[in-house]
């Protein structure tokens, strides 16, 4: 795995792990050293070669069944009739200044406005639903509520260090918003960084993160041209701190190792005007991820790995 910026170290008192993985380290800085940091995988991994798809979503318990894809987006657009989540006074601090759009992927009361989420919207290169329930763990743990939970944490990081931070959800509307008015949020805030976060629904053994880029798209409302570079700029330094922080590695099941991948179906991504990426912090199917995405301590983690990621992006 090779990620390209200064913000990549080796994780710390890792536990003991099975299942070597190297990973090229190549940090893109006059006068920087190239070098090797080989780390392990923990536990089992699953069958390597793409086989398990990012667009698998299992619904919660109690949802509907509502289809779901992987950065669970589409159907029917919801305005607000006041922004949502709006964002508190920035404090004194290195990201004083910078707009960050957190993007907790899909709201607890989905499951509860089937049709409303299933409504198609369009996201540039073709239609898609508003929005899914997303997934859950096999004990009953939503995404939904993961992603507020990390998405909290990580408000309380990036407020401390003088960023305005803003939330395109918070629970606090009946569903949604819909993707293309998640990507709206961000574009009308001027965001000067947005992450959606997310955690994956694929098979048993399939493990690890991902973090998903934009691809070049011009279709339609969809023009990523500005943003890739930088986007991709963000997810390789959100990547390298999260595995440092948290000593996750890379998804055995997409990515090739990388742990980055390149889609051009995300309405969230295609209609987003700023420097966005989306990142599957797990597989919340797999019993070992699950109890890495159930735990409190993990989570908060998580939130760092990511902030720490978003700030070096900022600050490069």
């Amino acid at each position: 795995m090779s990620y390209v910026g200064p913000d990549f170290e080796p994780p710390q008192n890792r536990r003991p792990r099975r299942g070597p993985l190297t990973v090229a380290l190549a940090a893109l800085v006059p006068g920087a050293l190239l070098g090797w940091l080989v780390y392990e995988t923990v536990g089992v991994s699953g069958d390597d070669g793409g086989s398990g798809r990012a667009a698998v979503r299992s619904s919660p318990p109690a949802a509907s069944s509502a289809p779901s894809d992987d950065a669970k987006e589409p159907g029917p657009s919801l305005e607000p009739t006041a922004p949502s989540s709006a964002a508190a006074p920035a404090a004194s601090g290195p990201l004083k200044g910078k707009v960050v759009v957190i993007d907790p992927g899909h709201n607890p009361g989905n499951f509860q406005h089937a049709s409303e989420i299933n409504r198609k919207v369009n996201i540039g290169t073709n239609r898609k639903e508003c929005d899914t329930t997303g997934t859950s763990t096999n004990d009953g743990y939503t995404e939904a509520a993961f992603t507020l939970d990390v998405a909290h944490r990580m408000r309380t990081l990036l407020e401390k260090q003088g960023a305005t931070v803003k939330l395109t959800q918070d629970g606090d509307r009946p569903y949604g918003p819909c993707v293309d008015e998640r990507a709206r949020i961000g574009n009308r805030a001027k965001a000067d960084a947005v992450v959606s976060i997310h955690a994956d629904g694929s098979g048993a053994g399939n493990r690890g993160f991902h973090v998903i880029l934009p691809g070049a798209v011009e279709a339609g409302a969809a023009d990523t041209g500005a943003i890739v570079g930088p986007s991709r700029d963000l997810g390789e330094r959100v990547a390298g701190r999260f595995v440092a922080v948290t000593g996750s590695t890379p998804s055995n099941y997409l990515g090739d190792g990388s742990g980055l991948v390149t889609r051009k179906d995300l309405g969230g991504l295609n209609l987003s005007t700023v420097p966005k990426v989306f990142i599957e912090c797990g597989n919340m199917r797999d019993s070992k991820d699950a109890a890495l995405l159930t735990s409190g301590a993990w989570r908060q983690k998580a939130a760092q790995g990511i902030s720490e990621g978003i700030r070096g992006f900022l600050n490069r």
